[in-house]
This record gives structure tokens, sequence and C-alpha cells, in this order.
């Protein structure tokens, strides 16, 4: 998508509610018991996920914080690897609760936290802009 479509009509038609911005801190925060519980399992590749979400989150908030255009790549970069986690919860999920499971978690949390931070990004690059 070009950045002339992403332009058609003013910021402000666009903008996000200001509550929304510290969603990326607090959802950070929220994935700190859940990596206790994860380090306790022994699940390594699951915690390095969850750790790089982690980091991706809290630069996101420090770029949306300073106004930086950089928070446009930021929430992109996030919401990658908050729908990877999703297909990768999924897809590793076994029949029944499991999956059914994955599929809540999926799509009443990492995928709305994958838009509002690809929303909160493009946001600080249109207001920079």
């Amino acid at each position: 998508m070009s950045t002339a479509v992403l332009s058609v009509r003013p910021a402000s038609s666009y903008a996000p509610p200001a509550r929304l911005g510290r969603l990326p801190v607090m959802a950070a925060v929220a994935l700190l018991p859940w990596l206790a519980v994860l380090a306790v399992c022994h699940e390594t590749p699951w915690v390095v996920l969850d750790l790089t979400e982690f980091a991706a989150l809290l630069s996101l908030d420090a770029l949306l914080r300073r106004r930086s255009p950089a928070a446009l790549w930021a929430g992109a970069a996030v919401a990658l690897l908050l729908a990877g986690d999703a297909l990768a919860d999924i897809a590793c999920a076994g029949p029944g609760l499991p999956m059914l499971a994955a599929l809540v978690m999926a799509s009443c949390i990492e995928l709305p936290l994958a838009v509002v931070c690809l929303w909160l990004g493009r946001d600080a690059a249109l207001r920079t802009a």
C-alpha cells in the first residue's frame, strides 16, 4: 500500500483514542506472569518468542511516547510477532480444548492487539509526516 493511499483523508479522522496509546506497555506487563509460567514449564521456544514480543511492545511504547515516525515499523513488527504467535499456537494445539483455547487467545487477544499496534504506529507516522 502506498503512502498516498494512507493519507487520502486527514490523520485526525483515523486517530485512535488516546487511551489505546498505553496498550502496548500494558500488554508487555501482562506478558510477565505468562513468561514465568512458560519458564517454569521449560518451554524455551515459547519463552524466546514471548520475550521478543515483550521487547517489541516496550519499543513500540517508547517510540509512541517520543512521537517517532519509526513507530510505524515497530507497530508492524509487533503485529507480525503477534500474528505469528497466534498462528503457531493454533498450529501446535492439540484437538479439543487446547485448540479452542488457541483460537480464543488468537481471536480475542493476539490478533486484536496486533491491529491496535498497527493502528497506533500508522497514526504516529501520519502525525509526524
